[in-house]
């Protein structure tokens, strides 16, 4: 057959994207062995029927045509109104974008930002698909590593050192891997250098309804920052609805234009009736989302208490998102072979921390997704296994 494009060969550089060891242990479970996943980010409940329901009365009464291509008005205005009511900004309607989940955002914004061979800085520990995702708008991703010690709190100092030809910067708080909710000093210092930098602001804020401590602080809030900040948020974390495949790009209203554009050229849209369900899902009011949250406050807790009972492994506590990230090298092992040992030995799988880039290596990362009994049994397996590790690594 003819040649596959270089873009479409090389969105991860021949790896495996870091998934790897997620797709050993669904594996696994497909031949029948058990396995417990704390490996994405999954809720252990599944979309509120009464979302549900309202999906099905959507399509049933025929929203099951060609929606319109920047997401219905009633939709839109109930973003913006959420947008607005976070971030103390006037959103409208057309400062939004609906897209096919936060993935699909992400894919436009960069688009919109990035010519072919431009620069795009991400910061490093990052969500697995961003260096993809980067790639295949025809961009080239820098990571800029936030370092264990600032806990995962970009400097300043490193991104302006990196900045030289890029043109766009992408931030993700709170923060997946590490739970970092980024400081007003942080937000502050990012902000300099995309104002002396000259660059778009790609700000990951799906996670915006799961903060355990601090506040989430939306980046297109700072000063002179709307103008140059595209907003990619999602209702796959805050409603449970990751199947349901609904997000939303915000920002200046041009731009907006643009990325419509863009959307009627590539997904033209999202179906109706789950759009549907999205307004009814957030007219319910923020106590569903904090509902749906609440379980992953509770399993930090339960992970921060085994921590403190031993000397193996150590965490920054999470500051937010569904998720710790667990320092393994007193072990003697990288993440990536932790992992493997531990899916090996105790059936217990986990993501490794060298699939969210190098300043993540040597740790784990542990989604708090299984419900709390059976959750608190893989976490002892998980202890137990390090313990018995790191007593190994002593005595060799």
């Amino acid at each position: 057959m003819p040649t596959l494009s270089t873009r479409i060969q090389g969105l991860t550089e021949g790896g495996d994207d870091g998934w790897g060891l997620f797709l050993k242990a669904r594996q696994m479970v497909a031949a029948g062995i058990p396995v417990m996943e704390l490996t994405i980010g999954e809720h252990d409940v599944r979309t509120d029927p009464a979302i549900l329901d309202e999906m099905h009365r959507a399509a049933r009464s025929g929203h099951t045509g060609y929606a319109a291509v920047p997401g219905t008005r009633a939709l839109r205005e109930a973003v913006a109104a959420r947008l607005s009511a976070g971030s103390g900004l006037d959103y409208t309607p057309d400062n939004v974008l609906i897209t096919p989940g936060g993935q699909a955002a992400l894919f436009a914004a960069h688009n919109a930002a990035c010519d072919p061979g431009d620069v795009a800085l991400l910061i490093d520990p990052y969500y697995a698909t961003y260096p993809g995702t980067i790639r295949g708008a025809g961009a080239v991703p820098r990571p800029v590593q936030a370092r264990p010690e600032d806990g995962f709190q970009p400097r300043a100092a490193d991104l302006r050192a990196a900045s030289d030809g890029a043109r766009s910067l992408l931030i993700n708080s709170p923060n997946n891997p590490t739970g970092a909710v980024y400081t007003e000093a942080t937000l502050q210092g990012i902000a300099a250098v995309a104002r002396e930098a000259d660059l778009w602001v790609i700000s990951d804020e799906v996670y915006d309804s799961q903060v355990w401590s601090g506040q989430h602080r939306p980046f297109a809030a700072l000063p002179d920052m709307f103008a140059r900040t595209l907003t990619v948020g999602s209702l796959s974390k805050s409603h449970a609805m990751t199947g349901s495949r609904l997000g939303w790009i915000a920002g200046p209203e041009a731009a907006i234009a643009d990325l419509v554009n863009l959307a009627t050229h590539t997904t033209y849209g999202v179906p109706g009736f789950i759009q549907d369900a999205g307004l009814f899902a957030l007219q319910q009011g923020a106590q569903v989302e904090r509902a749906v949250a609440a379980p992953f406050l509770r399993r930090r807790a339960m992970v921060l208490e085994r921590l403190a009972g031993q000397q193996v492994l150590r965490a920054i506590p999470p500051e937010g998102a569904m998720y710790v990230m667990l320092d393994v090298r007193a072990t003697g092992m990288s993440g990536e072979a932790f992992g493997e040992a531990l899916l090996a030995e105790e059936h217990v799988a986990v993501m490794p921390g060298e699939s969210f880039g190098q300043a993540a290596a040597g740790h784990i990362r542990v989604a708090l997704t299984l419900p709390d009994e059976v959750f608190a049994t893989a976490l002892d397996r998980l202890f137990a296994f390090a313990a018995r590790h790191a007593g190994a690594q002593a005595l060799s």
